[in-house]
């Protein structure tokens, strides 16, 4: 089997269903192989050999067959079991068409951990799969009894030095007892014979209760796969990069999305391997995010009126109309709110399923072009609009739920505006200043799609992940993973809940799909913007005494400003260094979205998140179903 650093692969554990499901899935999401899982194949109505031919007639190869466990190092009776379960499984590998197996490191309670007697057995063992031109991959599992690192793993297979024994390379195995990946180096490329990939969360736990129900997709986790791919790659290896996940989410998720991100977490592995070690790549580099130059909302009828109404009130100004679409432009200091009222187009569609509701935003980058490029590369769709004399001719991706992210060169920003809007007449001061920038959005997502949304920002556009934070709904628990771009010039937060009465659900039940519940915008003085919104007759969620009574023992805040956050329902936070951030947010829009103020002080990088708690009681104390529709 000739195989190119190109391949991607994945284990049929990794997916949910039945094996030929899981196949097809693979096939489809563009893999070039598969490893074979054995209890996939032993569940399995198809033979051996109706497997080999279904894998012919989609297109895949079986790149390795797995997993043989405790063979080395056993005495007696137990050795000769052992070995007459390698030729079984030597036999079952030639009707399934693959050449290689990984035995992974003994966990038998009876198993010998003498070096010498491990060699011996690997040596003998390579003896009987050269005969059958098969090729063994030793792996250190993590929880292996006498071996669990890698480099124990190599210098075992650098002694039994056969051509049919080699290394096998687990990311997970190895990063997640934090062996140091340089230690890679002392292998040789051509004696590596597989490489597994998987991420995960950052947890303090048993290690393989951790790996068979936390690992996720290169990309979704905290673990330095990135790294460890650029060691393996300095090597020479020139075999597939391959993903063995196991994860209780990806167990319930469809095999399709599943694949199709796990295809698109090796693409952007390798990739980001490359690039650390000076290798050419198959796409640009990531672009970075400079900035949410606008929030675009469909609505129509008496609906863009009401919504308009309720942008004056939180201090926005109608500041252009388009000239030919029925469209307008709200700004306030260097925020853009678009409403979108087109009859048909993009925005009718997405407010037919959706409601009144924000379907796209519009970002600033360096390089519109190489982003689409690396979307491409990636397999992130394109959306393309019409582009005739009338249109906002920008490129544009698909995102969250449906909706759009368009692309805007820096460059460009200004005479975008100037090309598309005519600007209303008003007083020159009439513009406020009080909100500075938009400081982040907040998605919520279906449950199963919690990860896939966190892959797309990193690999896309390469923002970072924060610590995840599991916030309290007083109807259950909502998981949430703040990413953002290096300078915090871009902030994006994903929301999901298994529980059905939390707002993040109650929010995906009112529409099709996922989207953005709220924005949230940046000031530099919280109080001057709660004058003005009171001023405006701005409707702005109220915040329990309790909460302030204790911020103030908490914080040890002067009673003045206690008493004046109280009255302008002000929420604050302040991290290990002292750094503060303010926040206050507005009601919520009929059943959808809703606006959050934030004064953030310097070196402070968090959300707030020992307060989502409080806001989201306050919330569910004025449940939009039960607010009449007339106002934020």
């Amino acid at each position: 089997m000739t195989i190119s650093q190109s391949l991607n692969a994945i284990a049929t554990v990794s997916l949910r269903g039945t094996l030929e499901e899981k196949l097809k899935a693979a096939a489809a999401a563009g893999f070039a192989g598969v490893e074979i899982f054995e209890n996939d194949l032993i569940g399995s109505a198809l033979s051996p050999r109706d497997v080999r031919a279904m894998l012919d007639d989609l297109g895949l190869a079986c790149m390795l067959y797995q997993p043989f466990r405790d063979f080395e190092g056993l005495p007696g009776d137990l050795r000769r079991r052992a070995f007459d379960r390698a030729r079984a499984k030597f036999d079952l590998m030639e009707e399934l068409g693959t050449d290689r197996i990984l035995f992974c490191s003994s966990c038998h309670p009876a198993a010998l951990g003498e070096r010498a007697r491990i060699v011996d057995d690997f040596r003998e063992l390579g003896g009987i799969a050269q005969e059958r031109g098969i090729i063994v991959g030793y792996e250190a599992l993590a929880w292996g009894r006498h071996v669990n690192d890698h480099r124990d793993a190599w210098a075992i297979v650098e002694a039994v030095d056969h051509p049919n024994i080699g290394i096998i390379l687990d990311s997970y195995h190895s990063l997640s007892r934090q062996i140091p990946s340089e230690s890679i180096r002392a292998i040789p490329g051509d004696k590596i014979a597989f490489v597994q990939l998987a991420d995960a969360p950052l947890l303090d736990m048993d290690l393989l209760y951790w790996s068979r129900h936390f690992r996720n997709l290169p990309g979704q986790g905290g673990l330095d796969v990135a790294g460890f791919v650029a060691e393996i790659l300095r090597t020479g290896y020139d075999g597939p990069l391959s993903l063995e996940i196991f994860n209780d989410r990806f167990r319930s998720n469809a095999a399709r999305l599943v694949a199709e991100d796990g295809h698109r977490s090796l693409d952007y592995v390798r990739d980001a391997a490359q690039r650390l070690i000076d290798q050419p790549t198959a796409m640009p580099a990531p672009q970075p995010v400079l900035g949410c130059e606008f929030v675009e909302f469909t609505a129509d009828g008496s609906d863009a009126a009401r919504l308009g109404s309720s942008f004056a009130s939180l201090g926005f100004t109608l500041v252009g109309e388009h000239r030919h679409k029925k469209v307008t432009r709200w700004r306030q200091g260097g925020v853009n709110l678009i409403v979108n009222a087109e009859p048909k187009g993009f925005a009718s569609a997405y407010r037919a399923t959706q409601g009144t509701s924000i379907c796209a935003i519009g970002v600033r980058v360096k390089d519109k072009a190489a982003v689409l490029a690396r979307a491409a590369a990636l397999g992130i769709k394109a959306y393309s609009p019409e582009g005739r004399p009338g249109r906002m001719a920008m490129p544009a991706l698909r995102g969250v739920g449906g909706s759009l992210i368009y692309l805007i060169d820096d460059h460009e920003v200004e005479g975008l505006w100037a090309r598309e809007f005519d600007a209303v007449e008003m007083d020159a001061d009439a513009i406020g200043a009080d909100v500075r920038s938009i400081d982040h959005l907040a998605a919520v997502v279906h449950n199963d799609e919690f990860l896939s949304w966190q892959l797309y920002w990193r690999s896309l556009f390469g923002l970072e992940a924060r610590a995840a934070q599991d916030v309290i709904d007083p109807s259950g628990l909502v998981h949430s993973q703040a990413l953002q771009s290096a300078d915090g010039a871009f902030r994006v937060t994903i929301n999901a809940s298994d529980a059905r009465e939390t707002l993040s659900s109650r929010f995906l039940d009112h529409g099709f799909g996922g989207g953005y519940q709220h924005v949230a915008l940046t000031t530099d003085d919280i109080f001057a913007t709660a004058k003005g919104l009171q001023d405006n007759g701005a409707a702005m969620l109220e915040i329990p005494a309790n909460y302030h009574a204790d911020l103030a023992a908490r914080f040890d805040l002067d009673e003045v400003l206690a008493a004046r956050m109280a009255d302008d329902g002000v929420l604050y936070d302040e991290d290990g260094e002292g750094a503060g951030f303010w926040q206050m947010y507005s009601r919520a829009f009929d059943k959808l979205f809703f606006f959050e103020f934030v004064q953030r002080a310097k070196g402070y990088g968090g959300y707030g998140a020992p307060n989502a708690g409080v806001r989201l009681a306050a919330q569910n104390r004025f449940r939009p179903d039960a607010i009449p529709a007339a106002t934020l």
